[in-house]
């Protein structure tokens, strides 16, 4: 374990660095120290502290600046919340206080929200799908032989998707088909509804076999579309700022990488949160660039953070930033805005009780 005035010099290294992006000296250390110490005993206690693998030296400078180690070290055992800015407050607020006419709209605008107020890339799912049911199922006729299906669910979202059909099928097989879904599916749990079911009920309907499959991939899809967790990114330009310049290789696979909502699922739900863990206290996680899968997030931090709707589920929001960034004010700002999401959500879902 590091001393008092250790951990009070890495605080202060980090702190520094966070602000000016510049590596830190002894001197620099002595003037902004709250206890009187000399500048040779500042350079003994950075030593060791470059020994521990805390902090480290670059080409560039005498200066010293947090090592990733350093920074796991800070997380775990000092990093100390700060109140956000009232402004901050206000803005959450406002942007969250308006009509909504379905939960992924609330979550894509929280999304919008987070990279606004950070100026990262920041992400939003929505919460599980635990006791959403079907309300209504409708297909309305569109000319050249195409059809829109609707799925309502009790959640008051409204999923829809156009298909071409084909023309041997009758507008009557269709109506009858509709008939029965409601029938059947009206009540039923969206997750309890899988490929199986689907297809032992379009076997009930009569006509021909080009109906009947095509009525099956219709549902397929729409059904799939419902029950698949809606992950929501924005900010991806705000990468920009804290890549190499020299290497738009790089940049470009980071964009593909966040363009694959199976890997960023994968990425938010990683569940090593012993090491990750801002501590007991806090909800927030955090993991560095190298606890991150491969070379691309080296130079990124993770923030995520899981709300609580109740019975409605849970769902994730985070946070890819530089790993430099300020952890205490976008920690605060997570466990606020969390919060604030999850009261935003349970007054959303009161509408449909």
């Amino acid at each position: 374990m590091l001393t008092k005035r250790q951990e009070l010099i890495l605080k202060m290294i980090i702190k520094n660095f966070t602000n000016d992006h510049e590596p830190v000296g002894s001197k620099t250390l002595m003037e902004q120290l709250p206890i009187k110490v000399s500048s040779a005993t500042i350079r003994n206690e950075m030593a060791t502290l470059e020994e521990l693998g805390l902090i480290e030296k670059t080409h560039s400078s005498s200066g010293r600046i947090p090592s990733s180690a350093g920074y796991r070290f800070y997380l775990d055992y000092l990093v100390e919340p700060i109140s956000i800015p009232n402004q901050v407050y206000q803005k959450v607020l406002s942007n969250l206080d308006r009509p909504f006419h379905q939960v992924n709209e609330i979550v894509e605008e929280a999304a919008k929200i987070l990279s606004d107020l950070t100026s990262y890339t920041a992400f939003a799912a929505g919460p599980e799908l635990n006791n959403v049911t079907v309300t209504g199922f409708r297909i309305v006729p569109l000319p050249n032989h195409q059809i829109m299906a609707i799925l309502v669910t009790s959640d008051g979202s409204v999923r829809s998707r156009v298909y071409n059909i084909h023309r041997s099928v009758s507008g009557d097989e269709i109506e009858k088909g509709v008939r029965i879904i409601n029938d059947k599916l009206v009540g039923k749990s969206v997750l309890a509804i899988n490929q199986m079911s689907i297809e032992e009920l379009v076997g009930t309907i009569d006509g021909s076999n080009s109906a009947a499959a095509q009525i099956i991939d219709l549902l397929s899809d729409v059904f799939k579309d419902a029950a698949s967790e809606q992950l929501y990114v924005n900010g991806q330009i705000n990468l920009l700022n804290n890549y190499n310049a020299s290497n738009v290789d790089q940049l470009k696979s980071l964009y593909q990488m966040l363009d694959h909502e199976s890997y960023l699922t994968d990425l938010l739900t990683m569940d090593d949160l012993d090491d990750v863990q801002v501590g007991l206290d806090f909800p927030v996680r955090v993991k560095l660039g190298n606890e991150l899968p491969g070379d691309l997030l080296k130079d990124y931090s993770l923030l995520t953070a899981n709300y609580s709707v109740g019975d409605h589920g849970s769902g994730i929001i985070a946070l890819l930033g530089p790993s430099n960034m300020p952890y205490s004010q976008m920690i605060s700002l997570m466990e606020y805005f969390r919060n604030e999401l999850a009261k935003k959500l349970l007054d959303y879902y009161g509408n449909f009780q």
